[in-house]
């Protein structure tokens, strides 16, 4: 089973280098077809499930799904420990049943576990949890499966640019380190330290509570119209913080899920109307 699991990994990543729709660390939809985009995940298996049924992936050839933040949350072992990773691994199945339309992007709980640094969750440091259940489940493979997800999340793109103008990413940097920021990290190739803390790939997945001045200056640098957004928790499920922003969560019973049209443009208030709260999907 562990050398199953890293060879599924490996598939993933090269399916994550090999996407048509990639260019550099930014995946770019045209105007055809249609997307679902799901906020924060975190180990919500249900949820999840709700996701791939409400996308119907099989039946609508032109529809693409993307997906953030995974692990850390969700289901514990006897010892209290997360197995989120288990969901992870679903995911990459996912992802591979469909290479060219399901895409994961890169957070922060992410970046935490590839250079292995703290992240809180809930009161609990979850890199650790999460490893003391892997090492329990995999033993003396452990290692080798974790190296096989770190290079499964490194290799995710950072964000998705639609041709209607919508952006998603899970963050955008914040206000305080915006000048440290180098956009360029959307065509180069990345490198690992640009996932440490100051780099601009750890800057561009941890920022919050952005003010409406930098969503402006973001939305003229990408060239966008809208960001919608995950990484701050959302209790009701979604909200709209800026005149441009939308933030998406899909880790809990208000989760949502918001499917957009990509032949068409939106407002900002068309696409909240269009939010599906996930308890309604079957």
């Amino acid at each position: 089973m562990p050398q199953t699991i890293i060879d599924l990994l490996k598939k993933g990543t090269e399916a994550n280098n090999a996407n048509p729709f990639r260019d550099g660390n930014l995946i770019k939809l045209p105007d055809e077809g249609s997307l679902i985009v799901a906020g924060d995940i975190h180990g919500h298996r249900r949820n999840f499930e709700r996701i791939v049924n409400f996308a119907d992936l099989p039946n609508n050839p032109d529809r693409h799904v993307v997906l953030q933040e995974i692990i850390h949350g969700g289901p514990e072992d006897a010892n209290g420990d997360c197995l989120s990773y288990q969901l992870l691994f679903d995911v990459v199945r996912y992802k591979l049943s469909f290479p060219e339309r399901v895409h994961t992007i890169m957070g922060n709980h992410d970046t935490s576990f590839i250079n292995n640094s703290d992240v809180m969750k809930d009161g609990k440091e979850m890199n650790r949890s999460m490893r003391s259940a892997m090492k329990r489940q995999f033993q003396n493979a452990e290692a080798d499966i974790e190296t096989a997800m770190d290079q499964f999340l490194f290799s995710q793109p950072l964000a998705v640019r639609c041709d209607n103008r919508i952006w998603l990413s899970h963050s955008l940097p914040s206000d305080r380190f915006i000048d440290k920021f180098d956009p360029q990290i959307m065509s180069k190739q990345l490198q690992i330290n640009d996932v440490l803390r100051p780099g601009s790939a750890y800057i561009f997945t941890w920022g919050r509570n952005h003010t409406q001045a930098l969503l402006d200056k973001m939305a003229k640098l990408f060239d966008v119209d809208i960001f919608i957004l995950g990484h701050q928790q959302q209790p009701q499920g979604f909200s709209r913080p800026g005149k441009n922003l939308i933030i998406i969560a899909s880790d809990h019973n208000h989760g949502c899920l918001l499917p957009i049209n990509l032949t068409q443009s939106y407002t900002t208030q068309q696409l909240i109307e269009s939010m599906v709260p996930l308890t309604s999907v079957i």
